[in-house]
């Protein structure tokens, strides 16, 4: 019996795309961008700024160690927003729809700086917040960890007292899903171009055989 779906953010709910990070980084005059940036996680101060161990003040000012010039704060918040394109409606839509036959919870891998501004925005577009779609949320800078690891799980199953056999995690991330998978939870992989409602749907269609 699945009574818990468990949504990773970036590529699953909300469309993100690297390369308009690099690029807007790289005008800003951040030439050594990539290697901070990665598809599935992020290194050096960005990745401590995902998980909650430096500030976005701390963080903003070891950017400028590697710009040659001086920037703003916003300029510094737009360029890193950059990444995340938006959440397309009929995803909003079919959180809403599925949440009326599971118990739905986020855990994403991000930070205070994109989750305060762009990632809050993005869940107002039907006139709700990011709390309306979700029964609980567990973020990478607030609880100090980040997937894949086995601890940042653990916390989801303890804190909102859920049962790994009965929770689908959806991730566009196979390291992530791995890790869920040796922890006891069904899940399934978000690969470019799919759907989470789709797959879904397939999932339950093939279990019922």
């Amino acid at each position: 019996m699945i009574r818990n779906l468990l949504f990773d953010l970036g590529g699953v709910i909300m469309d993100i795309e690297r390369e308009r990070c690099v690029n807007a980084f790289r005008q800003l005059g951040m030439d050594n961008i990539g290697d901070f940036l990665g598809d599935y996680g992020q290194k050096g101060a960005f990745g401590q700024l995902e998980e909650g161990l430096i500030s976005p003040a701390e963080w903003r000012e070891e950017v400028r160690r590697n710009i040659p010039h001086e920037v703003t704060d916003a300029q510094i918040d737009e360029a890193f927003n950059s990444f995340l394109i938006g959440i397309p409606i009929h995803r909003l839509e079919a959180l809403r729809e599925l949440h009326k036959h599971y118990r739905l919870y986020l855990l994403s891998n991000t930070n205070s700086v994109m989750w305060n501004s762009k990632i809050a925005e993005s869940f107002t577009a039907e006139g709700l917040t990011v709390n309306d779609y979700f029964d609980g949320i567990t973020t990478s800078f607030e609880a100090k960890a980040m997937k894949p690891a086995p601890e940042i799980f653990r916390k989801v199953a303890d804190d909102y007292a859920i049962l790994p056999e009965e929770t689908i995690f959806f991730d566009d991330s196979p390291a992530n899903c791995k890790s869920a998978g040796e922890l006891g939870f069904q899940y399934i992989h978000v690969a470019p171009g799919t759907e989470f409602k789709t797959l879904l749907a397939e999932k339950i269609s093939r279990d019922s055989n």
